[in-house]
């Protein structure tokens, strides 16, 4: 894969109208479609969006019917593909391709075949969603939890953020040891933890994020401690969103910290997706930002 800042552009096939859809398995409980949706009608972005489950063993013939039809304009990745598309695309850029994980393809069709690039709008999902949560200067302390490709996702945001260490606490630390490398790699040192030492590290954190799907955190919620109010504020951004607030969530709150749902990482990465769907067509992203809150409850900003 030949890493590149490509973008989707070009028009489709004559008689076809666009596509776009988000991918994943399972995929029935995403909010992809009402976002996109939303953004596509402000903008008059004539393009289907919706939401199909692909399994594992379809991806790649999924990606070859993407390919073959030549009126997509983007997909929208999800569990359990984002490691998986980066072998099926064309091109990745830098981020995706340094990270190794993706959760975006554009489909150009101005050339004489489909050319698909795998992009990774995740980062700035997560810098939006902690921003908007109120970390506007550098991460003291940093904490992740889990280890898997969102993880590295939020390694890279919290790089961006100014972050200049970060620790990861993982169930399996030996399967998250490419954090290491990556943290090198993007000169960020990182911590490996054991999963048993969590909860102390979370209460040393001003900023956490929650990687884990729903209900993997639940178990550090009972050892947070009594509720207090807390003087700094931390910021917990829990990447689950459903129910909400998680255990967790609800203990981080209780104990004076500020808690982010991950619809907010949700929304800020769709902002950016939409962008490389649309192209020319996306001149104002506050607008955009808007509309997509709206459709799907989020508080106004």
């Amino acid at each position: 894969m030949t890493p590149t800042a490509h973008s989707a552009a070009g028009p489709a096939s004559p008689g076809h109208s666009l596509r776009a859809a988000v991918i994943g398995s399972p995929i029935g409980h995403s909010k992809s479609p009402a976002l996109h949706r939303a953004a596509y009608q402000l903008l008059g972005f004539d393009c289907s969006y919706e939401a199909i489950d692909v399994s594992p063993e379809d991806l790649p013939a999924f990606v070859e019917s993407v390919r073959a039809a030549g009126n997509w304009r983007g997909l929208s990745v999800t569990m359990p593909h984002k490691t998986a598309m980066v072998h099926l695309v064309d091109s990745v850029t830098s981020l995706a391709g340094v990270l190794g994980v993706l959760n975006t393809v554009t489909v150009d069709t101005g050339g004489p075949r489909p050319v698909l690039t795998g992009h990774n709008t995740d980062v700035a999902g997560i810098i939006g969603a902690l921003r908007h949560g109120g970390v506007l200067e550098a991460p003291r302390s940093a904490v992740i939890l889990g280890g898997g490709g969102t993880a590295a996702a939020s390694l890279a945001a919290l790089q961006q953020l100014g972050a200049t260490g970060v620790t990861v606490f993982a169930r399996s630390p030996g399967r998250a040891a490419p954090l290491r490398t990556l943290g090198d790699s993007l000169g960020v040192p990182v911590q490996l933890r054991e999963w048993d030492a969590a909860a102390t590290g979370l209460l040393e954190a001003d900023v956490v994020i929650s990687t884990l799907p729903p209900g993997g955190a639940d178990a550090l919620a009972s050892q947070l401690g009594a509720p207090r109010v807390h003087p700094t504020r931390p910021v917990l951004l829990d990447v689950a969103y459903d129910p909400w607030p998680s255990p967790l969530a609800a203990a981080w709150e209780a104990r004076g910290g500020t808690i982010v749902p991950g619809l907010e990482m949700l929304i800020y990465q769709a902002v950016e997706q939409v962008r490389l769907f649309t192209g020319s067509r996306f001149p104002d992203p506050a607008r955009v930002l808007k509309v997509m809150c709206d459709a799907v409850g989020a508080p106004a900003r």
